[in-house]
């Protein structure tokens, strides 16, 4: 399977995550027509106040590193990037299960 997956913790700066989520779902909107991005959900930390999670599955690599070209991406990418004190990226590959 060439599927990329990826989950992206990203720590707010204090009082800044609901800025930084609505952020991130503007930039969920734009990847519906990007081609290649198949899953892009934003998810809030139950236990941090601070925290969302983004799960992101692609075609392949090459469709995640082309997103990063998107000139909405880009934009979206630079205004969000004052509001983040961490990104912590984890990346996988999926072997299998459903909604694949």
């Amino acid at each position: 399977m060439d599927k990329y997956t990826m989950y992206g913790k990203l720590t707010a700066l204090p009082g800044k995550r609901e800025e930084l989520s609505t952020l991130l779902l503007e930039a969920s909107r734009c990847l519906r027509h990007v081609d290649g991005c198949e899953l892009y959900i934003i998810n809030e930390s139950v236990e941090d106040p601070d925290v969302i999670w983004i799960t992101e599955m692609w075609r392949d690599t090459e469709a995640h590193a082309e997103s990063l070209h998107n000139t909405e991406v880009l934009a979206i990418i630079q205004r969000a990037r004052p509001l983040i004190a961490t990104i912590e990226p984890i990346r996988l590959r999926p072997l299998g299960g459903i909604g694949l």
